[in-house]
């Protein structure tokens, strides 16, 4: 459990920041910047939340995205084990398999209900639809900022793929959200011409 009785500890006065391990890099490192970018993403999904029916099925995968969130910036934030690798041990919080493929039977399930893609879907239609439209492009940013950081350092590649199925779900999840009430806004090329 995490405990924090003090909010600032002034040792990143200097521009760096701490990892899991103890390390120390710059917060303006490519890591930083993909660890920056899983926060807000996870932030635009409480935004989503806050537009949905608490009780409601939406609302509860995205409950669950928001704490797996928290585990994959923990992930971003500890090197490597030299005995584990990225494998998940007691002393390292790892995005694990199960964590994906919960993701992927949601993505199914939902899609189950929708028509097939006939263009390219314009973000907006329900408020939390719109606000879920936000998330998923931050989501594509921050697995952006992970690949770049990944260059650098070696990464788990279950939280590369956890980002890349993430924004499929937020995608699909607007498509169902808009489902239910007035479908898909799509794209018209060329309509203001």
């Amino acid at each position: 459990m995490v405990k924090l009785n003090k909010i600032y500890t002034r040792t990143g006065d200097d521009g760096t920041t701490g990892l899991v391990d103890g390390s120390r890099i710059a917060k303006s490192a490519p890591l930083m910047a993909a660890i920056g970018d899983v926060d807000e993403a996870n932030s635009w999904v409480g935004v989503a939340v806050a537009a949905l029916d608490p009780g409601s099925v939406a609302a509860a995968m995205l409950a669950r995205i928001q704490n797996e969130l928290f585990d994959l910036g923990a992930d971003l934030a500890t090197p490597a084990d030299i005995q584990f690798g990225f494998g998940p041990h007691d002393m390292a919080l790892r995005i694990v398999p199960g964590q994906i493929a919960r993701l992927e039977d949601e993505i199914d399930r939902m899609n189950d209900d929708l028509e097939a893609l006939r263009s390219f879907i314009l973000p907006g239609g329900t408020e939390a639809a719109a606000r879920l439209h936000v998330a998923r492009a931050v989501a594509r940013r921050a697995e952006r900022a992970a690949v770049a950081a990944g260059a650098d350092r070696d990464l788990n590649p279950l939280a590369l793929t956890y980002l890349n199925r993430l924004s499929d779900h937020l995608f699909v999840l607007t498509r169902h959200l808009n489902e239910a009430v007035a479908g898909d806004i799509l794209w018209k090329p060329g309509a203001t011409r």
